[in-house]
Order: structure tokens, then sequence, then C-alpha cells
């Protein structure tokens, strides 16, 4: 399984950035797709993350309205599409896949993990 995040840049407040996520190695029994985030000096944290079969998304109060978790299954890409971006947006975001049911806020649940895409928004 390798996970590959792209989509990342430098964007104003305000502006709007397309992650993707997709799958280039070994297929998996997808259970749910996940965003995190991690800014400097702080520990990660829970975007948003999205059920496989069903579709049902979840999103951290702090996104939650400006940010909207997507998948296409037939390609086994999952998209995070991100609007009225804030400074505080800026981090590293990482995609993460689980195969089993799990707690999607953990991100110790999450069984694979795509390297980082660096978003950075200025003021």
């Amino acid at each position: 399984v390798q996970l590959q995040a792209s989509g990342g840049g430098l964007v104003r407040a305000g502006g709007s950035l397309r992650l993707s996520c997709a799958n280039s190695g070994r297929t998996f029994s997808t259970y749910a797709m996940g965003w995190f985030r991690q800014a400097p000096g702080k520990r990660r944290e829970f975007v948003a993350a999205i059920s496989w079969s069903g579709g049902r998304t979840y999103y951290s109060a702090a996104v939650e309205g400006r940010f909207t978790i997507s998948r296409d299954t037939a390609k086994n890409t999952v998209y995070l599409q991100m609007n009225s971006l804030k400074p505080e947006d800026t981090a590293d975001y990482y995609c993460a896949g689980a195969g089993k049911p799990l707690n999607y806020c953990q991100a110790l649940e999450y069984d694979y993990w795509g390297q980082g895409t660096q978003v950075t928004v200025s003021s």
C-alpha cells in the first residue's frame, strides 16, 4: 500500500486548495480514509474522514463548513477540498487509510499513512 498525497502549496488567506491522496500500491479492503495535519511544534490532529462504502463524512470543528472530504472508489482516491483557508490551517497534511472499523479521530487506529503535503496559508 502506497498512499501518495498531493496538492499542497502556498495560498493566501481566503483561498482554496484541493488535496488528493491515491493508493498507488497494493490495494487493501478500505473501511475509511482520513486526513490529519501537523503544524510545526504541534501534535498531529484530525481534520476529516470518510467511510469508504457509504461515504459518511466526519470533520473536526476547526474545519467543518470550510473543508469537504470526498472519495472516488474507482480510482482509490480521497480528496480534501479546502475553502476559506486561514493562516492557522498552515500545516503538513497527511492522508491515512484504515481497513477495519475505527474511531475516525484517532491517528493510531489507521493502518496506512501517506507522506505529508505542505499547505501554507499567508495572511
